[in-house]
């Protein structure tokens, strides 16, 4: 589907749906999850995390009928539910290029692993003619919708972000429709439901908008 060099700038890149509304910030994608590189919290958008600040990384989009195996070559491995709000497609910050995923309207998990973060977050920036230093692997295939997890972590660089994220406060909802469907979906995780509620009761929410919105704190 997508074998390439892509840009990325601020250390972004996105998933987005044609129909899914507009998300704030950080906390809007990132709120109530564990893992920092793939914010799935705002329905329809996927907010994906590179080490490079500024310039092209390696990127290949795979979409699966069935789970796929777990390549621990890579160093950094994350995943979460995503469902698409209309046509999906992998677009670079700022509206630059994007890349149709021809994704069904269905619930889906998607898996995205990493290597060369450090790397890549140390050098900050990547010219044109010099060596890719990040690469990156994003994977989906039908799944009901499960929390999100850590499947592997290596590298300073992706430790920071899940510490950070883990600080977000979760969205909340205000579609009282979604409310329902939600409370379901936390019951039918179970123990795992339980993870997304915070000490105080309140959601930690997969989707909708922010209570309090925070932007992240420079990586040192």
């Amino acid at each position: 589907m997508l074998d390439d060099e892509v840009d990325v700038s601020y250390s972004q890149i996105y998933v987005k749906s044609e129909d899914a509304s507009p998300f704030g910030d950080m906390g809007d994608m990132f709120g109530g999850q564990c893992n920092g590189l793939c914010g799935a919290a705002w329905q329809g958008t996927l907010w994906l995390v590179t080490g490079l600040f500024y310039g092209r990384v390696g990127f290949r989009v795979e979409v699966h009928d069935e789970r796929p195996d777990v390549d621990e070559g890579w160093e950094e491995i994350v995943e979460a539910p995503y469902r698409p709000v209309g046509s999906a497609s992998l677009v670079e910050w700022g509206g630059g290029n994007s890349w149709d995923l021809g994704l069904a309207d269905t619930d889906y998990r998607v898996r995205y692993s990493a290597s060369g973060m450090d790397r890549a977050a140390d050098a900050h920036s990547r010219g044109d003619d010099e060596p890719m230093i990040d690469r990156y692997l994003l994977q989906f295939w039908p799944c009901p919708p499960e929390p999100d997890r850590v499947v592997k972590q290596t590298s300073p660089a992706a430790a920071y972000w899940h510490k950070h994220v883990r600080t977000l406060p979760p969205p909340a909802l205000s579609d009282p429709d979604e409310e329902v469907r939600w409370k379901a979906e936390l019951d039918s995780w179970g123990e795992l439901g339980e993870t997304y509620r915070g000490r105080d009761g309140r959601r930690r929410s997969r989707r909708g908008r922010a209570v309090g919105r925070r932007t992240a704190p420079a990586r040192p």
